[in-house]
């Protein structure tokens, strides 16, 4: 029997992978903390979890309409309103499956064999497979921490070309919490609007997880709005990932042919949620802020920590709950028999060696660095840092 070529050539999600060995490490005794993966250990908020019993209660047990309840789009559209000042109709939104689940509806309505998507690195891992996916052929723009991971006007000019069909913008960004300003945007925005058959994606799903900076999404810049796809979630914000809800707004063309594709492969998305999600887009500010300022307390746990290791470089996180830092200076080191070449190399390392879990570079396009969650407890971050230094220290003593 052969599997088709699509699934040969996708690769496994590394953040999905490092959970799987974590699993299988703790099902053998061990005590594994895992700063992989992107899940808060927050519970979703009561007021959320009551409207979902109502919702039971009430009978939503029959299939929802593909867009989305008509309650829940217009919770979708108060909350743009509120970020861009343009008030979206219902024939702009389509609800879907997850951030991730959008992201494919958009890339698989637009992408043909061949076409080109600009895609910064470092990028969050299923950017790169969704354009596979799709036949797309990615042009990388890379970034580096001498420019806080982000790229510049510059960059996105020369990049684009005849085949250009789409950019894909994180903001904030996930795996590096860089955070775009107001003009850096604006200079962006200049670059598509001159090239108006070009498509962008902007993934907003951390937009209320930022510290110490303004959030500003694409949306507020009328002059690129029919080219713009905003992508936006509940699961972060709102510690709901299990319920799997995401959301998109765009052009009615665009939303059509997504919402076209979805009711084939999907159709729409579990009743209860919908009613979950609308709830919390309509409440939850003051639990926001609450949770939104324990994640800041545990960054800087984990950047006094990082402060702590040889030669470890790295920008503060202004948004996500990740941070990105630089361990190139243990690429290439000896410890016994075990020579670390890669930062693959070193995340297995520091899992047998420290049983604790991390996400490698090369999952992200970035050579040399890790991606670490602060989504845990501070007590347990500590406890993973320190493990992390002390195991680091013995490849420094070899």
């Amino acid at each position: 029997m052969k599997l088709s070529d699509r699934i040969l050539r996708m690769e496994e999600s590394k953040t999905i992978l490092m959970a799987r060995l974590t699993r299988e490490l703790r099902a053998r005794g061990k005590d594994v903390i895992t700063l992989s993966l992107g899940d808060l250990d927050f519970n979703t908020p009561d007021y959320i979890k009551q409207t979902a019993h109502q919702a039971i209660d009430d009978n939503y047990s029959h299939y929802p309409p593909v867009e989305g309840y008509p309650d829940l789009l217009d919770a979708i559209i108060e909350k743009f309103y509120r970020q861009t000042g343009y008030r979206y109709h219902h024939r702009n939104i389509l609800v879907s499956n997850g951030a991730k689940h959008t992201l494919s509806n958009v890339i698989l309505a637009l992408i043909n064999p061949g076409d080109e998507v600009i895609l910064p690195v470092p990028y969050w891992v299923t950017y790169n497979e969704l354009i596979n996916l799709a036949g797309g052929r990615q042009v990388y723009l890379y970034t580096g921490l001498e420019q806080e991971f982000k790229i510049t006007p510059g960059q996105l000019e020369e990049a684009i070309t005849e085949r250009t069909r789409l950019v894909l913008l994180n903001n904030p960004g996930n795996p590096t919490g860089a955070v775009y300003t107001r003009e850096e945007l604006e200079a962006i925005v200049q670059v598509l609007a001159r090239h108006k058959d070009v498509m962008v994606i902007s993934d907003e799903v951390y937009d209320q997880l930022v510290y110490e900076a303004e959030f500003v999404s694409m949306g507020v810049f009328p002059q690129i709005r029919d080219q713009l796809i905003l992508v936006n979630g509940v699961s972060k914000t709102y510690a709901m990932t299990g319920w799997r809800v995401g959301f998109m707004a765009a052009p009615e063309w665009l939303t059509s042919a997504c919402k076209k594709l979805q009711g084939q492969m999907t159709s729409g998305v579990n009743a209860i949620a919908q009613k979950a999600a609308a709830a919390a887009l309509r409440n939850g500010e003051e639990i926001i802020n609450e949770r939104r300022e324990l994640l800041r307390r545990r960054r800087d746990v984990i950047v006094r920590h990082l402060q702590q290791i040889p030669e470890v470089k790295f920008m503060p996180t202004r948004g996500s709950f990740y941070i990105f830092p630089d361990f190139s200076v243990y690429i290439g080191r000896r410890l016994g028999d075990r020579v670390i070449e890669t930062t693959t190399d070193l995340a297995l390392y520091l899992l047998d060696q420290a049983h604790v879990a991390l996400v490698a570079g090369e999952a992200f396009g970035s050579l040399g660095f890790m991606r670490l969650s602060f989504a845990i407890e501070e007590a347990i971050i500590d406890e993973a840092m320190r493990r992390i230094r002390q195991a680091l220290e013995e490849i420094l003593a070899e």
